[in-house]
């Protein structure tokens, strides 16, 4: 059983922001922002290229009401899903991060030289 899962089981214990029936938004426990919440769905999906589109639909909501209650719907905030060993995920179970609280810096890509990728 991953992580996450052990998390949605109560195996693990999280600092929970927002739960439904379907998903749950907990506190990252490695903040890289002043509000750095991971959003799952509760069932099992390894990553993003596994999602269904009903998930991907009822998450919106969620999302949206998560943002309004952490009071970052008007400041604005970042909306990440890594997918896959070069995007960065590190958990296998579909996640997305939600980052604000300050206006956030995009460093690690701001001196990129695109040579360094082909």
């Amino acid at each position: 059983m991953c992580l996450f899962c052990k998390i949605v089981n109560k195996e693990i214990p999280a600092n929970i922001e927002l739960e439904d029936e379907n998903f749950l938004a907990f506190h990252d426990i490695n903040p890289k922002a002043p509000v750095h919440i991971l959003v799952i769905p509760k069932k099992h999906i390894a990553g993003f290229n596994e999602v269904d589109a009903q998930t991907m639909a009822d998450i919106t909501p969620f999302i949206q009401t998560l943002v309004k209650k952490l009071d970052i719907k008007q400041s604005g905030y970042r909306l990440i899903c890594n997918i896959g060993e070069n995007g960065g995920q590190e958990v296998m179970h579909l996640h997305w991060h939600v980052l604000g609280g300050a206006k956030l810096k995009f460093d690690h890509l701001s001196d990129a030289d695109p040579k360094d990728f082909l």
